[in-house]
């Protein structure tokens, strides 16, 4: 990989685990912090759920956002943000000033989860492209197993303050990269200035077919002209619409995120109570959702999505019933229910990364055709993250209601029932597909062309 080539893929890697650590250093901070700001489980929520709504609000923002100035500019933008409510959350004087600067930081965050995918697949050379968002992916776990780390070392001070504060860092460390790279050669191209897109293309990949590829982007940015957000909601669209807005919500309101987040208090729930307990070994259970990642991006070529997918979701199925009998039968066996609980969510986190985490994403981009492609993509994450505010919000109050953490996880566990009979009975299998066919499925009514 050339320099400019690989400073990309650094960039992308940087953002990717402050995303992971902002999701888990919270997580790690939150007990620092109700002590601090005398805070009961609705505060608690709040402080991760008003990150959530922020989110949302930076997703929609973020495509204009992205085409307006620039992808390199956008991801400047996130950059400074992510450094500088973190240093602000550092020094919040108040729960009212931090859940506001948490609110900022949850603008950032949505922002980050659109422009960094689309300036990594518009920035990489084709034969690296798909490596480097799998890099980002597998950063952005790394990042939240780090945030567990760092909050388990700083834990015995209760230095909540430097949990929150050290995302600086690799921040600073992204915006020095931006500042030395080009915006990609597309947005270039999109706003007339192709000389600007062919010295992008050549610094990135110097054995770059220029003209061929030039010509290719002006293919591509015809295509996606004219397109209108009312097609997605008629025929023959509709059908894909309801489908991506579905599989995004069940993917977060199956329960991941009040694992990845609230893991330290599942576990004191479960009988630890010292710091390794809390902190070290939610660490560990994101190691095994690494490791399932790794697994499902060997075998996807090979046995197909559906398989990987309904095989992820059923072990998430497994994973909600042991925790069951974790919060219920063996709720007074100290011994089993803390080696069960680890099992669980270990099973947990691994059928989540295997299946949704790992491919899930991709049929949003491959649904609809290139003039809808963006507006696929962002309804799926507005679900994706509106469901992410439901379980952020409502976690802990289910845990200490009547239902406790059974039934708390029975509702998760019957959702992901729902999410493997969505998958079973909607989902297609894309491998070796072209997009044309995949579209001409959508088209044709759910059906996939007969070959002559």
């Amino acid at each position: 990989m050339k320099r400019a080539g690989l400073l990309v893929a650094v960039a992308a890697a940087s953002m990717g685990i402050v995303y992971g650590y902002d999701q888990s250093n919270i997580g790690a901070a939150m007990e620092y912090v109700g002590s601090e700001f005398t805070l009961d489980d609705n505060g608690k929520q709040w402080l991760y759920t008003v990150a959530v709504v922020g989110s949302i609000i930076g997703a929609l923002v973020a495509g204009p956002l992205a085409n307006l100035i620039g992808r390199k500019k956008s991801m400047i933008a996130v950059a400074v943000g992510y450094g500088l409510f973190a240093v602000l959350s550092g020094i919040a004087p108040s729960f009212t000033v931090l859940a506001g600067v948490r609110f900022l930081l949850g603008v950032t965050v949505g922002v980050s989860l659109v422009v960094v995918p689309v300036f990594v697949a518009e920035s990489a050379p084709a034969r690296s492209r798909g490596a480097m968002l799998v890099a980002y992916q597998m950063t952005t776990i790394i990042g939240i197993i780090a945030g567990f780390l760092i909050g388990y070392f700083l834990a015995g001070h209760a230095a909540w303050r430097w949990m929150l504060g050290l995302a600086v860092i690799p921040a600073v460390l992204v915006l020095i990269l931006l500042t030395r790279l080009p915006d990609t050669p597309r947005w270039y191209l999109s706003r007339g200035r192709e000389a600007d897109a062919r010295a992008a293309l050549t610094a990135i990949d110097p054995d770059a077919d220029v003209d061929g590829e030039i010509a290719e982007m002006r293919a591509a940015l015809a295509a996606e002209s004219g397109g209108h957000l009312v097609e997605m909601l008629r025929r023959p669209w509709v059908r894909a619409t309801a489908f991506v807005l579905g599989l995004g919500f069940l993917i977060q309101i199956t329960g991941i995120n009040a694992v990845a987040v609230y893991g330290p208090r599942l576990f004191e729930e479960m009988g630890y109570s010292d710091d390794f307990g809390k902190l070290l070994l939610p660490a560990l259970v994101q190691v095994y959702g690494l490791i399932a990642v790794i697994l499902a991006l060997r075998w996807v070529d090979r046995i197909g999505r559906r398989p990987l997918l309904l095989g992820g979701i059923f072990a998430m199925i497994v994973a909600t019933g042991i925790l069951i009998c974790v919060y219920g039968p063996l709720a007074d066996d100290v011994a089993a229910r803390q080696m069960w609980g680890f099992a669980g969510l270990a099973v947990f986190t691994m059928g989540f990364s295997f299946g949704f985490g790992a491919l899930v994403w991709v049929y949003a981009g491959e649904s609809f055709p290139a003039r809808l492609r963006s507006y696929g993509s962002s309804a799926m994450l507005t679900s994706d993250l509106v469901a992410n505010v439901i379980v952020a919000q409502f976690t802990l109050t289910l845990i200490n209601s009547r239902l406790g953490g059974a039934g708390t996880f029975a509702i998760f566990g019957g959702f992901a029932v729902i999410a493997f009979l969505f998958v079973a009975r909607l989902a297609p299998e894309t491998k070796g597909r072209t997009l044309e066919d995949i579209q001409q499925y959508w088209t044709d009514g759910a059906k996939w062309a007969r070959k002559s």
